[in-house]
């Protein structure tokens, strides 16, 4: 692998970010095509329905891209969708070389493509910065994969593990470029899910404030539909989609109902709450692929003993506040042992601002199938 080859995927990577809260369940894709070492074309994956980033390249040539090399993130299609085969065309338009950097775990597409194109007498070499590609695209390889959302648990803490004053007051953990970064997040993921706990007591928006955003779906955890239809939850229900997962249908999912809300009737786990893993079926169903889970405590630790967490993110304030009863980000029962915690894999540390955000990978299995 050439030094300037890894030099244009990454171009290509960067492109594909521009399609982060748009393409959703379709994955982030950029491509950039070169002749004699110059970029005569650039496209990404604009938005979901629309032009892959291939054809969105190869539409945007400056000159002729008969025998160039072409550069792309993510392998080729090669299947009829809500666009034609992106190998076809490569194809027409006489590529010399195409570069991947990982393929597509898409049972449609796995390997397919790149092989159309050898096939073709086209050289195709992949792996070309393969582990940025892959990582740019975590949400679709679990969702295309597992067919359930990739959930991201949040949460923004003390240097001393308090998300909260003891006097209930947290506003605010942490500061603005900390703050900004969740919404870029909310932004990205289609999804954004919280407990009724949190519901009743912090009366959130839960939407997107960034300029130019895009509001998740609320998903609201309401195992008795408790949510009070004064909340500003429901009171934007009908600009802001919004479901509400709850164990039964009575007189007050009624009146929810009524008011905009989607009633999403889940089976009870034993503890008779909504059952986590059921309900992430049915939002995968509804082409949900990711979630942010904000809260509350209670929620995070059941997400985590499902086993429904792939990656969080602590956003951590240089602050120490104290108090034995102030609330910490993850509540519930808790694991009995030491040796029955979640591990964290692939971490990295990012400042922003006076804060740090934290973020780490959960691959594992359940806690509660180690006891």
């Amino acid at each position: 692998m050439q030094k300037n080859d890894q030099t244009f995927m990454r171009r290509a990577l960067e492109l594909a970010k521009r399609g982060a809260g748009r393409v959703s369940p379709n994955p982030m894709v950029g491509c950039v095509i070169v002749k004699d070492s110059r970029i005569i074309g650039e496209g990404w994956h604009e938005q979901c329905g629309g032009l892959h980033a291939e054809r969105n390249a190869l539409q945007n040539c400056t000159e002729d891209p008969a025998g160039a090399d072409l550069y792309v993130t993510l392998e080729p299609c090669c299947h009829w969708g809500r666009t034609p085969p992106c190998t076809d065309a490569i194809l027409e338009r006489k590529i010399g070389r195409v570069f991947v950097g990982c393929l597509d775990p898409n049972p449609l597409v796995a390997g397919k493509g790149a092989q159309i194109l050898r096939d073709a007498g086209i050289p195709v070499e992949t792996g070309v910065c393969e582990d940025e590609c892959r990582r740019l695209n975590e949400v679709f390889f679990h969702y295309i994969t597992h067919k359930t959302p990739f959930v991201v648990l949040k949460y923004a803490m003390t240097l001393d593990g308090k998300t909260a004053a003891h006097t209930g007051d947290s506003r605010w953990v942490t500061d603005e470029a900390a703050r900004a970064h969740v919404h870029e997040t909310r932004n990205r993921l289609p999804g954004i899910m919280v407990g009724v706990g949190t519901v009743l007591a912090d009366d959130p928006l839960l939407t997107c404030r960034m300029e130019g955003g895009r509001s998740p779906v609320r998903i609201i955890c309401d195992s008795r539909a408790r949510t009070p239809l004064d909340s500003r939850i429901v009171r934007t229900a009908r600009e802001v989609p919004t479901i509400l997962a709850v164990t039964e249908q009575n007189e007050r999912t009624a009146a929810l109902a009524a008011a905009g809300i989607d009633i999403l009737l889940c089976k009870a786990d034993a503890q008779g709450h909504v059952c986590l893993t059921d309900l992430m079926e049915q939002l995968g169903a509804q082409q949900i692929d990711s979630i942010l889970l904000e809260g509350g405590s209670s929620l995070a630790f059941s997400a985590l003993e499902a086993g429904i967490v792939r990656k969080v993110q602590a956003y951590i304030a240089p602050k120490l506040i104290g108090g034995a009863e102030a609330k910490t980000p993850v509540g519930g029962a808790g694991f009995a042992k030491m040796a029955d915690a979640l591990t964290l894999q692939n971490l990295t540390v990012t400042p922003l601002g006076e804060d740090f955000l934290l973020e780490g990978d959960l691959p594992c299995s359940p806690a509660s199938s180690k006891k």
